[in-house]
């Protein structure tokens, strides 16, 4: 009978009696076990997406200075880089930012350690002497999102940010303490400074300049400790002098004589020790549904903490939270409050747990179903081996480098109907076997095995092959979706091998000594189903007639399969490529003109948070004003890490969990879109509610990139571009990369006049340069100080604000004689320039978008867009799918959402 049998057939054989099978399902098992244990536990697969800025600043330059000098030849360098997906940069007045986005899937230290080397191997690209200043690279990647974020504040009116950021600052070392833990800092927190606050009338008194405050500053905070003498046969260490340790110090520096007296600091300045002019604001305040929020709004600061990679996240973030109790009242004084405001270990753990058991509910299922059909031995046996074939394949993904999360479970879950197939089908004809009759049932397995094996493994391999190519997809999509063709690829083999080797052993031992009800050898009595079998299937198989019928069968399929994909374009099925989740977050991001000051700023952002107190879900919020809030996925592929300024803000919405609340957080967020939006363009801002996605985020839903021959074209272009946006239904959130045209001053000196007066033009500009926007001259020392605390001069506040009192200041000539600087700085207005956006070595320009509505799907407002454009005929040349092949004519590319469904 051997020879008879095929590789399925003398497999089941082989292992059908042997006692190593058992043993092989139990370390099976155990694997799995050890799996379950050790893999990482996240909400999303951890691919690598590497991104990384290089800021070069160049002082003074123009947009357009910067973009030709600096920005196109360093994009020509980087671009050189293997592994890059696309190359950005922004031109700036003073600096360019590039970007470099690499490949999803680049190994993180590999791409960096590229990027240096590419970097600082082309350090004489620029001439010396030009002005370019040393590059500073900040590399990102997915282990940069804080997985744990903590708000502090504290109920005392008299109690701010200041106060909030020293408790902050003690704890961080110690939530640093905890193993696994990689980057953890403070965002709202101000800076410490020992602020020296100019009197310029005390200066021209005592003939006292800029520049003699920073020599004396300097000055009088040099020590040399390298010193050692021998005396008495022992080494004397010697240190010439001592540092600047406290604000009492530098206010008695003498920074000049007048009258043969001593002139000190404080005789011209005001020297305080405390937190620095604020350049952000964070507040928190409680909605409807707080339980851990203060009452009202109060400031706040957040501590930010992420992991390392390949780290559990569940387990850190309770390491964390944990860590954080038991420095209550120690390390955080009783009266200041510390709230959880993100834990994305507990709500990877929550969707872990949730699709586990889901997992669970659809192998019981197969086990009913076969329980009903076959009976409850045969369901038993298709359980065990569903289990086994589980239990390898969780061992197979966690050596193959995969985490337990959303996508993977996925995979399994998508697949177990896959799985069950092998062993009910070996199963299933083990039992006909015996139901014809078989009467040695050791004879009967190899055989009713060898039967089935040659489509079974055909069908195994068929759906291998349908399922593989999407391990291959590039882009984003492809590495964030490849759990599920690897991990059930890995699954449909693993449960092959378990049919063969497990399932003919376990059936032999649960239906050996079972009874059968035998029709004779040969013979098969026909029951209910196979009568309906024979009914359906006999008019498509016998004779002419069955001919026909198949190919009318066949048509009709054709038939559905083009209404099914036709109810997409009828907008009967919305076609999308990410689906909603029911978060439990989303952000307001808001932008305000340039030129708007943080307070106005504040001001927005507080009225939307008055309008949060109103809506039902909302437990907390937290209001990021001229900083940007702890990143999410989303954030990281967006870059909202390099949101700062006076005219930016975000806000950072919690809502009660989903169980606790009837509306899921798209309805929510789709609710409050428009009352934030029209708080936003009362003051002339534009504000988008952004909701964290459940698969890839984009740049946003929508994105139009417009390349053309001249920049000022293509600003235009984008401006007629946001129009279309706007009449659209249902866009939403339309913003683009173009600033707003605010205000600027030009102080010109007059270089002939200053040169005979003996003033030289830098002692202007860096004179300048400390009474508007401050300069630190030194550094307080003293113990205890985990951060720098610098002795920062500048003017006051409203001295600052006028131009003609820091005018009024005197410089030193090179006769000594003081001269002021009215007579040689002109006042000229201008405008502020518009940044220089480029992608891929063109010059582009942004137009973004949502969509909200009754279809919720982007897609849809992109082609009816594109086909308004085709209508009118006037519209640039459209592309999908590449950058345009001519970059010297007005074309349109159209990116975002679409980019990763294509």
């Amino acid at each position: 009978m051997s020879d008879k049998l095929g590789l399925s057939g003398r497999v089941a054989q082989a292992f059908q009696a042997t006692q190593i099978t058992p043993l092989l399902a139990l370390l099976g098992l155990l694997l799995g076990v050890f799996a379950v244990l050790v893999t990482p536990r996240e909400e999303e697969p951890q691919i690598n997406v590497t991104f990384a800025n290089v800021f070069i600043p160049f002082p003074g330059a123009s947009a357009s200075e910067v973009e030709s000098l600096v920005a196109t030849p360093a994009e020509q360098v980087l671009s050189e880089i293997e592994g890059l997906e696309h190359v950005y940069s922004v031109s700036r007045p003073g600096m360019a930012v590039l970007t470099v986005q690499y490949l999803v899937g680049e190994n993180r230290e590999d791409a960096i350690v590229r990027l240096f080397n590419k970097i600082y191997s082309n350090q004489d690209w620029l001439p010396r002497g030009l002005g370019v200043g040393q590059p500073v690279i900040k590399t990102k990647g997915i282990d940069d999102v804080p997985i744990v974020s903590l708000t502090l504040w504290h109920a005392s009116v008299g109690t701010g940010a200041y106060e909030l950021g020293q408790v902050a600052h003690a704890i961080e070392a110690e939530l640093k303490r905890v193993p696994g833990t990689r980057d953890v800092y403070t965002i709202g927190a101000p800076t410490r400074a020992v602020r020296v606050v100019l009197q310029p009338q005390a200066l021209a008194g005592y003939g006292i300049d800029i520049a003699d405050l920073r020599r004396a500053l300097q000055a009088g905070n040099a020590v040399f400790d390298g010193m050692s003498i021998t005396r008495d046969n022992r080494e004397i260490l010697v240190q010439a002098g001592t540092f600047l340790s406290s604000a009492a110090d530098v206010r008695d520096l003498v920074v000049g004589s007048h009258g043969g007296k001593p002139v000190y600091l404080r005789d011209v300045a005001t020297v305080e020790e405390g937190p620095d002019v604020p350049t952000s604001y964070v507040w928190t305040g409680a909605g409807p549904g707080a339980t851990h929020a203060p009452d009202g709004v109060a400031p706040a600061v957040t501590i930010a903490i992420a992991k390392k990679p390949g780290e559990n996240a569940v387990e850190i973030a309770d390491a964390v939270i944990n860590r954080l109790d038991a420095l209550r009242g120690t390390f955080i004084p009783d009266d200041v409050q510390a709230a959880v405001t993100r834990n994305y270990g507990a709500t990877a753990d929550a969707k872990a747990k949730k699709l586990i058991s889901k997992l669970v509910f659809a192998t019981l299922s197969v086990v009913v179903l076969v329980w009903l059909a076959l009976g409850w031995r045969e369901s038993l046996i298709v359980g065990a081996a569903v289990v086994v074939t589980l239990a390898i394949t969780l061992f197979a993904s966690w050596a193959w480098g995969f985490t337990i999360n959303r996508v993977s479970l996925f995979a399994l879950i998508f697949s177990i109907g896959i799985l069950v197939d092998d062993a009910i089908v070996v199963v299933e004809n083990i039992h006909r076997h015996l139901a014809m009759g078989a009467k040695n049932l050791l004879e009967a397995i190899p055989k009713a095995v060898d039967e089935v094996g040659g489509p079974t493994i055909l069908a195994t391999f068929t759906v291998i092959a349908a399922l593989l190519p999407m391990a291959f997809v590039s882009g984003l999509m492809g590495p964030y979706m490849s759990p599920i063709p690897i991990n059930a690829s890995m699954g449909m083999l693993i449960s092959l091998a378990v049919a063969f080797m497990f399932t003919p052993w376990l059936t032999n031992r649960l239906l050996a000594n079972v009874a059968h009800e035998h029709a004779p050898q040969g013979e098969q009595q026909p029951g209910r189903l196979y009568g309906f079998f024979n009914q359906v299937m006999a008019p498509f198989l016998v004779g002419r007639r069955g001919w026909r019928n198949r190919w009318l069968l066949l048509a009709g399929i054709m038939l559905l399969i083009a209404g099914s994909i036709s109810l997409a374009y009828f907008q009967l099925v919305v076609l999308k490529m990410l689906p909603f989740d029911n978060k439990s977050e989303f952000q307001v991001v808001l932008d305000m003109p340039e030129g708007v000051s943080l307070e106005d700023t504040a001001q927005v952002l507080g009225e939307i948070g008055a309008y949060l107190d109103t809506v039902p879900e909302v437990t907390d919020y937290q209001v990021y004003a001229g900083t940007a809030a702890p990143i999410n996925f989303n954030g990281l592929v967006r870059q909202y890490y390099l949101r700062q300024g006076a005219n930016v803000g975000d806000v950072q919405v919690n809502l009660v969990d989903k169980h606790e609340r009837d509306r899921q957080s798209h309805a929510v967020a789709l609710s409050v879109r428009g009352p934030i939006q029209e708080i936003a363009l009362k003051y002339g801002g534009n504000a988008k509610v952004v909701e964290v996605p459940p698969g890839p985020p984009v740049l946003s839903p929508l994105v139009a990139e417009v390349y053309g021959i001249k920049y000022t074209g293509q600003i235009a272009q984008a401006k007629a571009l946001r129009e279309l946006f706007a009449r659209t239904p249902d866009i939403v959130d339309i913003d683009d990369s173009v600033e707003y045209p605010s205000e600027k001053r030009i102080l010109v000196v007059d270089r002939a006049k200053a040169a005979r007066l003996g003033v030289a033009q830098s002692s202007i500009v860096q004179a300048l340069a400390t009474l508007v926007n401050g300069e630190d001259i030194s550094y307080l020392h003293g113990e205890n100080m985990k951060y720098a605390v610098p002795i920062r001069l500048r003017l006051s506040e409203a001295d600052r604000a006028n131009l003609d009192q820091v005018l009024a200041l005197k410089v030193r000539s090179a006769s000594g004689a003081m001269v002021p600087m009215t007579e040689l700085v002109q006042v000229r207005e201008a405008s502020r320039e518009h940044s220089i956006h480029h992608k891929d070595l063109l010059p582009v320009v942004y137009v973004t978008a949502d969509m909200a509505g009754h279809l919720d799907s982007p897609l849809y407002g992109l082609f009816e867009m594109a086909g308004a454009l085709d209508d009118a005929g006037k519209g640039p040349e459209q592309w999908y799918f590449s950058q345009p092949e001519n970059p010297y004519e007005y074309s349109l590319k159209w990116d975002g959402e679409w980019q990763v469904t294509y």
